[in-house]
């Protein structure tokens, strides 16, 4: 799998844990995520996330 590839399965995991842990439909957090530019944001980070369990990228994004 490409790096970009794996991005892209990085941020749909998230975006499907967000819909579940902060219990809001897909389209409110596609909203959120569009909004707060968090793909990007994920891209970005990729490098130390990838590293990381899903469970403490969602928490950073929370933060962020």
């Amino acid at each position: 799998m490409s790096e970009r590839q794996q991005i892209i399965y990085m941020q749909t995991r998230i975006m499907r844990l967000a819909s579940e842990r902060w219990n809001k439909p897909m389209v409110a957090i596609s909203k959120l995520f569009t909004k707060y530019d968090v793909l990007r944001y994920i891209e970005e980070c990729f490098d130390m996330f990838h590293a990381q369990g899903d469970e403490a990228i969602l928490e950073d994004v929370g933060t962020y």
